[in-house]
């Protein structure tokens, strides 16, 4: 599903309707939604999955109001409004399932746009007072582009930990009763690097990678650098290593994890210039935690910057869309860069050497210990697989799904599954018991054969609730 503003190819200002897309991966067949139940333009927001697999669109034009989207029913329904007003922010579910937001200042003059937390069960935003914004600015030359987009980890203990785009990285910490502070967790690099990419590729050992970004928002020249990160106790500096540069600077790039444990960078600019195609890049990188190095794929057919997005599908691909959504009003800075349109992009994992497509390895069913048709685990609990063909040297990835706007993708992980137990084309898998790092929400299991290909994958919910704690799950919808 994908969205735009309250006109299919352009915005203009809180019209209280958003336009959606509908793509069924199956048959093909697009289709199209004007959701206007919520009154809310959800242009530019924040997004986020709650633990039963809902949607969280939180702002954008319509700067303080909420909408929820179920998947389930293929409904949206009206939240409560936000105790701040907010465009460009960054949302990201913690640990305990509520919803940790920060800054957003794209929809009027800079403030203090501190965090606040969305509680599901309560339906309720509450302002965290210890959780300011002023740490996390950028020094952007346009002072409301400076809290926008962060790039948010969440982690053990419902803390949450802010990577970039400033320079400067921070914990946002706290206890039972809510973030309280923030704490520096040093400095990632000299500049700032808004609208780069960042992705946990590993949750079980949390490795983060980040590459690229511009200092300012807007009319500046992206970097090429990339780091690698790993994050441990909450509040602890993360380990910084600078990785080999990117082949090329990019602004408005998108980051996908892909199964294997290798992230695809896709799409952006050589110089930021919203609503323009000029300088852009065609040609993705492929990075490899095995290495640690990047290399180049085929290239892309369609320019994907400002407001494109990308995202893994559960066979593996990625969906790659957007860019543009240009005003027809003169203001844009060019037109033509309108691209209402998407491509779908197969990895290398999909195919032989000599380019036949590979063979999948496929699961026949799947339990866990908690439900017999496996839609629902606990963390600390097992899945259990059954396969079609038995094949030696497979591997086992969960990924969470993920959400995306502006280059910003918090809710995707990896966490490999490496604790398992086979009889004969049987597999039970562990799962860690640590909701810091199996964040609760829906989830993609794939198997991935010896050579790397990845099956079509199976999606499981993350319950709220550890091993030996009650499920919180007592609305009939979820069974």
């Amino acid at each position: 599903m994908a969205f735009s503003a309250f006109e299919p190819l352009w915005f203009g200002g809180a019209k209280g309707r958003t336009q959606f897309a509908e793509y069924n991966i199956e048959t093909g067949e697009v289709s199209h939604r004007n959701i206007t139940n919520t009154h809310h333009e959800m242009f530019c927001p924040g997004i986020s999955m709650l633990p039963d697999g809902r949607v969280v669109i939180s702002g954008g034009t319509d700067a303080n109001r909420t909408t929820v989207y179920d998947p389930r029913t293929n409904n949206f329904t009206a939240g409560p409004h936000m105790q701040v007003a907010r465009g460009y922010h960054s949302s990201t579910t913690l640990s305990d399932g509520k919803i940790f937001t920060l800054g957003g200042s794209w929809d009027g003059p800079m403030a203090v746009r501190d965090g606040e937390v969305y509680d599901s069960v309560a339906n309720t935003w509450t302002i965290l007072p210890g959780a300011v914004v002023q740490p996390s600015l950028t020094q952007d030359e346009v002072e409301d582009k400076r809290d926008n987009h962060q790039w948010f980890f969440s982690w053990r203990n419902e803390s949450v930990f802010q990577a970039g785009p400033s320079r400067q990285m921070n914990w946002y910490l706290g206890s039972g009763s809510g973030l309280e502070k923030v704490q520096s967790a040093g400095t990632r690099d000299n500049e700032d690097a808004m609208c780069g990419i960042f992705a946990m590729y590993d949750a079980l050992r949390g490795k983060i990678i980040t590459a690229a970004g511009t200092p300012s928002y807007d009319r500046s020249t992206p970097n090429k650098k990339a780091f690698h990160m790993t994050i441990d106790v909450p509040g602890a500096p993360p380990t910084v290593e600078r990785l080999p540069d990117l082949a090329q600077g990019r602004a408005f790039s998108n980051a996908v994890i892909l199964p294997d444990g290798t992230v695809l960078i896709t799409g952006g600019q050589t110089y930021s210039q919203s609503f323009t195609d000029e300088k852009s890049v065609f040609v993705p990188e492929l990075f490899d935690p095995e290495t640690k190095t990047f290399r180049q794929l085929a290239a892309m057919k369609v320019p994907r910057n400002y407001h494109s997005t990308a995202i893994l599908l559960p066979d593996g691909r990625v969906f790659s869309a957007g860019g543009g959504l240009c005003r027809p009003d003169g203001k844009c800075a060019k037109q033509g860069s309108d691209h209402p349109d998407a491509e779908i992009f197969s990895p290398p994992y999909l195919f032989n050497p000599d380019g036949s497509e590979a063979r999948r390895p496929a699961i026949r069913r799947i339990s866990s210990n908690v439900d017999s048709d496996g839609y629902f685990v606990r963390p600390g609990g097992s899945l259990t697989l059954t396969l079609v063909e038995d094949r030696p040297g497979l591997k086992f990835s969960f990924m969470r799904v993920g959400t995306n706007t502006h280059s910003v993708n918090t809710d995707q992980r990896r966490v490999p599954l490496e604790d398992i137990r086979k009889v004969g084309n049987e597999y039970t898998l562990a799962l860690p018991d640590d909701m810091g790092v199996l964040i609760p929400g829906d989830w993609f299991l794939f198997v991935i054969s010896a050579e790397g290909t990845p099956s079509v994958a199976r999606t499981v919910t993350v319950m709220l609730c550890g091993l030996l704690q009650r499920c919180n799950y007592e609305d009939k919808s979820f069974g």
